[in-house]
């Protein structure tokens, strides 16, 4: 029997909910409606190697975005909102994509929930990564937070439970949680999917997963100090793959668990701040009347540390080491991906920004592809990020 998608199930809801708010409204003012949004134009160029499947051995400005988001918030404790993004990058997107719409009810401090398209609280910048006028950088740290596959890692259709726990005691600081759970997907153009594709092997309809999750954050009695972690626990999930064009088969994934630590000070200027996760687990690719397939096994490791100063009200300065290790990979620069980054941000004015970083990165495990590196690729390259954003 044909399971109808907890998608469909989710965004009938949803729509459902703005409808009988939207109409229950006396007017436009009554639903308090906001409009936001921001646009980017991005510029890469390498030394060696083309990066993010653009040609920035040339230098490339393959890299638009346009984002729109509309909240209303027809009573006091409930908001609902949608935000809808355009991206060309490179190869990856070129369209218009969905990056949340959700209903949010918050109670009180100490209890929310939201549903519908949601964004995934995990980790440190996972939820504000969408919002590229909110932190300094013109890339986050490509080993927790690649750009490939930002789409699939931001938001899961369903839901979100929310709060903070403070009447405890004053010394010993404020506790944070969230807890999630919904059907996570990977379209078939994310980035993880592109050596699969160089190898002649596409999954057409991508892969979706139940996903569970919760993460807590404390902020300590030390003013500034945040310590945190996070887990994602995701079911075993298959799809259909195709491989020289006509041969079928199933691709799967078993359960896999990604645990997150991080922790982040701030004082006065100063920011700093770091993250670790791992992400082990094993992948099949069985193809229909072949014998049976041995699993890849894979051990992704990933860890950066960033410090940012903010030099003057307009400016910003940045650092930070971003490392990823992939531990069941042969030795070699296709096992690892280490990328130093100098940065800074100008803010022209309250609208208008820029970000120009200095990158030097050595191995080829993150953002590489073979097709546009027909000659091979170098171990080590350099990268300059430039970007110019307009928020509104």
């Amino acid at each position: 029997m044909r399971r109808f998608p907890i998608t469909s199930i989710l965004l009938v809801f949803t729509l459902l909910v703005l409808t009988v708010v939207s109409a229950s409204a006396q007017s436009l003012e009554d639903l308090n409606i906001q409009i936001h949004g921001y646009a980017t134009q991005g510029f890469l160029y390498t030394t060696q190697n083309n990066i993010f499947t653009t040609s920035s051995s040339s230098g490339s400005p393959q890299w638009t975005e346009a984002v729109v988001n509309i909240t209303a918030q027809p009573e006091s404790k409930l908001r609902i909102g949608v935000q809808a993004r355009y991206e060309l990058f490179g190869n990856y997107a070129n369209g218009i994509t969905l990056d949340w719409a959700a209903a949010d009810y918050k109670q009180n401090d100490r209890f929310g929930v939201r549903f519908g398209k949601v964004k995934i609280p995990s980790g440190l910048f996972n939820d504000i990564q969408d919002i590229d006028p909110s932190y300094s950088w013109a890339l986050l740290p490509q080993s927790v937070y690649p750009l490939s596959s930002r789409n699939s890692q931001l938001a899961l259709y369903g839901g979100v439970i929310y709060g903070s726990l403070n009447e405890f005691s004053p010394k010993l600081g404020q506790l944070e949680y969230r807890f999630w759970g919904g059907e996570s997907t990977l379209p078939s153009n994310d980035g993880y999917f592109l050596a699969f594709k160089e190898e002649g092997i596409t999954v057409p309809d991508g892969l979706s997963a139940v996903e569970i999750g919760e993460a807590l954050h404390w902020k300590t009695p030390l003013p500034g100090l945040m310590i945190g972690a996070s887990d994602i626990q995701k079911r075993p999930e298959s799809a259909a793959i195709v491989a020289g064009g006509a041969l079928p088969g199933t691709f799967t994934v078993p359960a896999i668990n990604i645990p997150d630590y991080f922790a982040r000070y701030e004082k006065k200027k100063l920011m700093v701040a770091a993250e670790y996760n791992r992400l082990p687990g094993t992948y099949v690719f069985q193809f229909t009347g072949a014998p049976p397939a041995s699993p890849v096994a894979f051990d992704d490791r990933a860890i950066y540390g960033m410090v940012t100063y903010k030099v003057t009200g307009k400016f910003i300065a940045g650092v930070y080491d971003s490392q990823y290790f992939n531990h069941s990979s042969p030795l070699g620069p296709a096992r690892y991906s280490k990328d130093w980054d100098v940065s800074g941000r100008y803010d022209l004015n309250a609208y208008i920004y820029a970000k120009v970083e200095e990158h030097i990165i050595d191995g080829t495990a993150i953002g590489y592809d073979t097709t546009l590196n027909p000659n091979g690729l170098k171990s080590s390259t350099c990268l300059t990020a430039l970007k110019i954003g307009v928020s509104f």
